[in-house]
Formats: structure tokens, C-alpha cells, sequence
């Protein structure tokens, strides 16, 4: 009878100390073309890249691309490339 009154104490004891916690998530991305939070980055001055008989110019440009659970903003970052004579 006592060590079921223990056990059933010892549940309750954890269910009652692992409740009282919240955590907070963080979101993070080691990946370059995805950002967590903060303001719109800076898209990327165009460049011209020699690819043997054609050149290509390469922009990129971020978009929200959603929230997180809390509300985040997700940045993206897009690559357009366009066909351009070389100089």
C-alpha cells in the first residue's frame, strides 16, 4: 500500500515539476538562402558570371516565405539568372 501511495506521489511530483515549465522555442538555419526573424535582408547587387560562349547575370532577392508557430517571419532567398551578351 506504501509504495503504491510512493509511486503514485512520485507521478505526480514529476507530472506537476515537468507542467510548471514552459520552453520557449528558438528557430534557427545554418542554410544561407533561409533567415529566421528580423527585418527583409538586403538582396544582392546583381553580377555578370562568363559561362564559356554566353555570360549570365545573377540577382537574388528575398521574400517572406511564411511564420513560424510564435509568429516569425521565414526569409527565402530566390536566384534568377538571365542569359546576357558578355562585355
Amino acid at each position: 500500500m506504501y509504495a503504491r501511495f510512493f509511486l503514485l506521489s512520485l507521478v505526480g511530483a514529476i507530472t506537476v515539476g515537468c507542467a510548471t515549465q514552459t520552453i520557449t522555442p528558438t528557430y534557427s538555419s545554418t542554410n544561407p538562402n533561409i533567415q529566421v526573424g528580423g527585418q527583409r535582408p538586403v538582396d544582392g547587387t546583381p553580377a555578370i558570371e562568363n559561362a564559356g560562349s554566353f555570360c549570365l547575370e545573377v540577382a537574388d532577392k528575398w521574400h517572406q516565405d511564411g511564420k513560424t508557430p510564435d509568429g516569425t517571419a521565414l526569409w527565402a532567398k530566390d536566384t534568377f539568372r538571365k542569359v546576357v551578351p558578355c562585355s
